[in-house]
């Protein structure tokens, strides 16, 4: 394949795929986002391949050149630092140019810190909205921030460790106190799901927090109507003479439901009969 986007780890080398090591020993030349930094996953898979920076600075300049190295016929492989290249890390403006030429071209799957983390979540997984990383100018995440607040679909962001805390603070601010998880250092040593209210992740990040991190927010609504689904649920196994545990291990199996108040409910109709 002349051009191809290659998923490389987000922690865990292990997470390299088989494909993934025999495109990059194929390729004949090895876009990166740091030549450093990709220098030394390369290495430890044995690749020596010629590097190319191609970063944030400098895409639409670079992908000029390797626009001639796939005229030239050679194969050219994307990677970037971490994770899939093209969504927050460079990749894209290249490979449109490339399909827009005319040329072959693939995405790998594999490492992602996206789907981990709405997984991870414990939220509805579907449908969802993912932004990426908010903006860097206040007024317009304050208008991105209140055209997402009507949604019901989970919303999921990237997060910048020094600029998480006062990120959140803004979405509650417009989101309300929904409830929320920050996952940080996927697939590494100390990852991690902080899952609650944003309050309660506000509270969290205030005693400061590192690594790379992704939020999911609850879409609006969400809560209201999944307790309307396991509430109904629930009522009706009660009718039907299960017993209290049965329907609370089933409700919280079935719905994400907290346990403690599904128990509460449950309890409450038991004894209206």
């Amino acid at each position: 394949m002349p051009l191809t986007l290659v998923p490389t780890p987000i922690g865990n080398l292990e997470d390299m795929t088989l494909r993934a090591i025999r495109v990059l020993k194929e390729a004949d030349v090895i876009a990166c986002e740091d030549t450093r930094t990709s220098g030394v996953l390369l290495r430890h898979y044995g690749i020596s391949k010629p590097l190319i920076a191609l970063h944030m600075h400098n895409e639409r300049e670079c992908s000029e050149r390797l626009m001639s190295y796939l005229a030239d016929g050679k194969n050219v492989a994307v990677i970037s630092d971490a994770g899939t290249p093209g969504i927050s890390d460079p990749g894209y403006l290249f490979f449109r140019s490339a399909i827009d030429a005319g040329y072959e071209a693939d995405v790998l799957p594999g490492p992602s810190a996206l789907l981990p983390a709405l997984i991870l979540s414990g939220l509805v997984p579907h449908p969802f909205l993912f932004h990426g990383f908010p903006p860097e100018k206040p007024g317009q995440r304050k208008k991105l921030f209140e055209s997402l607040q009507p949604l019901c679909c989970t919303l999921v962001f990237y997060l910048s460790p020094h600029k998480a805390e006062r990120h959140v603070a803004e979405m509650a601010e417009v989101f309300g106190d929904r409830r929320a998880a920050l996952v940080r250092e996927i697939s590494k040593l100390y990852q991690e799901a902080m899952r609650g209210t944003m309050t309660e992740i506000l509270e969290r990040l205030s005693l400061g927090v590192k690594g790379e991190m992704v939020l999911v927010v609850e879409g609006r609504g969400v809560a209201n109507e999944e307790s309307s689904l396991w509430q109904d649920e629930a009522e009706a196994m009660i009718n039907g003479g299960h017993s209290v545990k049965t329907i609370v291990n089933e409700i919280t199996g079935q719905y994400n439901a907290p346990k403690n108040a599904v128990k509460e409910f449950v309890l409450k109709l038991a004894h209206k009969l």
